[in-house]
């Protein structure tokens, strides 16, 4: 392990026992870039629903607030170098990762916190607004960075996003002091986008659209943008690094007729990815020079 990748990250999501969705793709990855990965799942399905009926186990709050408060307390806690939060079962489960979040960093100020608001996509919610709100009152504003996507930052935001200018705008307001947006808008055809804001720094990833991509592209790309930043690298080249792993893995598992990720198959994609993504530096309107 290089010393970039040492030290331990804390994962907080969903788990399923068949597939690569939540901490499956988030851990796997991680490990595979070298962390120290603990893993604390919030809710315990057999699959992702979308390939129907999936018994759900929520932990409940007193006991998944506990096992995180004894990781706070733990004598290694103090390797942590970040947090990542992903899928949220319940409200009660929101409070524990801040009061968790907000334990760790009273320690180590350096913590890095990523908080991947999983709460819908374009068909609308996928959790209760209950759960939304808490992720957008309680986690958003003690995030060092966030990945959501799209339809995640208007909801949180309250506004529509119809083009980059827009997301821009909607990540400036949001307050995390990094953002990365999924499903942002390309500007080559047939396209998609991940845009990178850090401070008024805008940076776009672009690559072909794919369809039928499987489940967990969000809770990988999240995974892989920390551990790039995590090992140092320049925010451009983590976002290059971190799409291409994302659009080399879906495109393989597309070919394969794969209904999940082949993440096991295609490792090597993680580490070194060899797809071209077109990079593009984008300028907010609002610092265009006046004529």
């Amino acid at each position: 392990m290089s010393d970039a990748a040492s030290g331990i990250i804390i994962v907080i999501s969903s788990h399923v026992m068949r597939g690569s969705v939540g901490n499956r793709a988030a851990v796997f990855a991680l490990e595979s870039l070298g962390f120290t990965v603990w893993a604390v799942p919030t809710v315990i399905l057999p699959w992702h629903p979308g390939h129907g009926r999936a018994t759900r186990v929520t932990l409940e709050t007193e006991s998944f607030d506990a096992m995180l408060q004894e990781l706070a307390a733990s004598p290694w806690a103090g390797d942590v170098k970040a947090v990542l939060s992903g899928y949220l079962g319940s409200p009660g489960q929101v409070a524990a990762v801040e009061h968790f979040v907000e334990t760790l960093k009273a320690r180590n100020p350096a913590v890095i916190y990523a908080c991947d608001p999983v709460i819908g996509d374009e068909g609308g919610l996928y959790v209760p607004e209950p759960v939304a709100a808490a992720i957008r009152d309680r986690l958003l504003p003690l995030a060092t960075i966030a990945t959501p996507n799209r339809f995640e930052l208007s909801w949180l935001c309250g506004v529509p996003l119809a083009s980059n200018a827009e997301i821009l705008d909607a990540a400036l307001a949001l307050g995390p002091p990094r953002m990365l947006v999924t499903s942002a808008v390309a500007m080559m055809s047939g396209s998609t986008g991940n845009l990178y804001l850090s401070g008024h720094h805008a940076l776009l990833a672009e690559h072909r659209m794919i369809d039928g991509a499987p489940n967990g592209t969000g809770d990988l790309m999240a995974a892989l943008l920390l551990a790039r930043l995590l090992e140092g690298h320049d925010e451009e080249r983590t976002l290059q690094l971190a799409t291409a792993s994302v659009f080399e893995i879906v495109s393989r598992s597309v070919r394969r007729g794969a209904d999940e990720l082949t993440l096991q198959q295609d490792s090597a994609s993680l580490s070194r990815p060899m797809a071209l993504v077109q990079m593009r530096h984008l300028l907010h309107p609002a610092q265009k020079p006046k004529r």
